[in-house]
């Protein structure tokens, strides 16, 4: 087994003769003797690479890889280019993290500066941060940067997916933030509950379109409703979905935020993902988190540097509206990479057939006895109700190698389709539960 310290014992020898010590007992004398692990470390001997590489795959034969999959609600199966995984495996590419020392860090910087450029032109946003966390992250700092003295208090819609709700309402107590969750009529967005409570207390109404059940919300009427009472618009959106539906921008939100996780990051059991965050330009200096900005040097050559750093997060942290300093870098790298290969027109053929592929599928259940519940249009998934157990109708699919929908309760299932899924699958998953 080999030593994981790059340096020779020869090289640690004159390193520590450099410094007055003969031996590696010699450098930590100080400590205590009875404090130290007398004859070694009781653990067994390690293996060898090839061992290590059988037990492994030993592991993973226990996970179940399904070729078909009708599952959304988050995290969503799109095809991903090859040059994706090719770029962002390049060894001086590979951190999570974003380099502080502009001076040796251009490239990441520039990579992070063309995602941020990206991000804003595909939401029609004037400003992208260079990405938190997670989409949940995402929107609970939206909230925050919405809040002033004066307004407190954020109206959520009760169709945004429920990890997200509860994120934000964690962030809302912290923050100590009120929160109201605007009921959902029809699986939408309850409008007229939302013009006869709103106030001026209210920072922001925050909703997702399309919304937790696929459907498309009325989001041109939630703005101005929310502006119309003094309150910020936050559209929390599926960025697939802007290749087909109006940007947030045009809708009249002033911060968009989502989870980034469909423009070439793999399902991956759940993350890591990233969190997008883009908003017009009069908020920019209450975006969280990092921003990379593009300059020119003393020799009028052009440069990139962490720009907005001298806020609130970094010099007076109780006054901050957030702490947030991380940025998901080498996410940030695969969603460029993914949007620099598909440009427009492969975003908007990604949606396009994400969108008429669901439309086909729900169609194609409803004949098979499923009813479908969504009264509005929707863009790639849905949900149908059933007199037969959810559980049987998955375990089903799952019998013949299809992941099915995802179980809202026991009649209850959301479907998703992208452009993975072809016309064969949908049809083999409705002859089975025909079947069902």
């Amino acid at each position: 087994m080999g030593s994981y310290v790059p340096n020779t014992l020869d090289e640690r020898k004159a390193m520590l003769n450099e410094i007055g010590y003969e031996s590696i007992d010699d450098l930590f004398r100080h400590i205590p003797e009875q404090v130290k692990i007398q004859g070694g470390l009781d653990i067994p001997e390690g293996m060898s690479e090839m061992e290590v590489l059988k037990k492994m795959k030993e592991i993973a034969k226990k996970n179940k890889v399904f070729p078909t999959i009708f599952r959304g609600a988050g995290a969503y199966r799109h095809y991903i280019p090859a040059m994706v995984n090719n770029v962002i495996s390049k060894e001086n590419l590979q951190t999570a993290y974003t380099p502080y020392q502009a001076e040796i860090s251009q490239g990441i910087l520039q990579s992070i500066f063309e995602y941020q450029t990206m991000m804003a032109d595909l939401t029609g946003m004037d400003v992208s941060n260079a990405s938190v966390y997670d989409g949940a992250t995402a929107a609970a700092e939206a909230v925050a940067m919405c809040a002033d003295r004066k307004r407190k208090k954020a109206f959520v819609s009760a169709t945004v997916m429920p990890s997200v709700l509860e994120v934000i309402k964690t962030y809302c107590f912290g923050n100590e933030l009120e929160i109201e969750v605007i009921p959902e009529k029809d699986g939408v967005t309850d409008i007229d509950y939302l013009k006869e409570h709103i106030d001026k207390q209210v920072a922001c109404v925050l909703i997702q379109h399309p919304n937790y059940y696929g459907s498309l919300e009325d989001a041109q009427t939630i703005g101005e409703v929310a502006h119309e009472a003094g309150a910020k618009y936050v559209m929390s959106v599926n960025p697939i979905s802007l290749g087909a539906l109006k940007t947030p921008r045009e809708y009249g939100a002033d911060v968009a935020v989502g989870d980034g996780q469909p423009l070439g990051l793999p399902i991956a059991f759940g993350g890591p993902y990233l969190g997008f965050m883009t908003c017009v330009e009069s908020m920019m200096r209450k975006l969280p988190g990092r921003v990379v900005g593009e300059t020119e040097d003393y020799n009028g050559k052009k440069g990139y540097v962490l720009t907005l750093q001298a806020r609130e997060q970094h010099i007076r942290r109780e006054k901050a509206s957030s702490n947030i300093c991380s940025n998901q870098a080498l996410c940030a790298l695969a969603v460029g990479v993914y949007l620099s290969c598909m440009g427009n027109e492969g975003v908007t053929k990604a949606a396009e057939q994400s969108m008429s592929k669901a439309h086909y599928m729900a169609e194609k259940l409803a004949g098979a006895g499923f009813k479908v519940e969504n009264k509005q249009n929707f863009f790639h998934e849905f949900v149908t109700v059933s007199d037969t157990p959810s559980e049987k109708v998955l375990k089903a699919l799952e019998d013949e190698d299809i992941l099915g929908g995802y179980p809202l309760d026991d009649k209850r299932i959301l479907w998703c389709c992208t452009e993975m899924n072809t016309k064969e699958e949908i049809d083999k998953a409705v002859s089975i539960l025909k079947e069902v």
